[in-house]
């Protein structure tokens, strides 16, 4: 699963790796993207901000509307399930990362560990987006079993796209996109932290 990942490229840099139109504007928004916060996307070949996170509706005991939760991964196994299936068909779309992290150590005391491909300082992970009521236009990280590395941390990581394979996800048919919805077969990179996982927004994790 992702649920903390890093964009550390500035939006200019960005958007000429992926031969996008900057429509973001305004200041950059790079660093850590968190699950309901926004960070970039690339769709419809404009580099765009959109928000981490489907909304999924939340109800009180008493049937009362409560804040709406981000579902902020996507399982490949559930790619044709109602809450995804129309927006993977129509509407896919690049994440531009630089690492993800996952969490590692014992409950109460877990630390982050972020992964990375160690020839590539950006890279793009598949997703799928749509536009909300609750947000505007929201992004999901399409999630497939773990290998390699990443399988030492977690038992799933991001589908990871190699470049030539860009617009293929983005314009192809469904068959074809789903035919990229496997782990990544190249090295990956860990670097182990002791950094603490747990408080804040980094302790999300919704995935469907």
């Amino acid at each position: 699963m992702c649920n903390l990942y890093r964009m550390t490229k500035k939006q200019d840099e960005v958007a000429q790796w992926f031969d996008a139109i900057d429509a973001l504007g305004g200041a950059n928004s790079s660093g850590e993207v968190f699950p309901g916060y926004p960070g970039m996307v690339v769709a419809g070949g404009q580099l765009k901000r959109m928000n981490w996170g489907f909304p999924l509706v939340m109800k009180g005991k008493q049937g009362q509307l409560l804040k709406p939760k981000p579902v902020n991964n996507t399982r490949t196994d559930k790619l044709d399930s109602f809450f995804w299936r129309h927006s993977f068909e129509e509407r896919r779309c690049l994440i531009p990362v630089t690492a993800w992290a996952e969490a590692e150590g014992p409950k109460g005391g877990k630390t982050r560990t972020w992964l990375s491909l160690p020839d590539n300082e950006l890279f793009a992970c598949a997703g799928i987006w749509r536009t909300s009521d609750e947000w505007g236009d929201c992004y999901s990280m399409v999630m497939t079993d773990a290998a390699g590395a990443a399988g030492e941390v977690h038992t799933r990581m991001p589908v990871i796209l190699r470049r030539e394979n860009y617009a293929a996800w983005t314009e192809g048919s469904p068959d074809e996109a789903r035919d990229f919805c496997v782990p990544w077969s190249n090295e990956i990179s860990l670097d182990r932290t002791d950094q603490p996982w747990a408080g804040g927004v980094a302790s999300q994790r919704t995935l469907l």
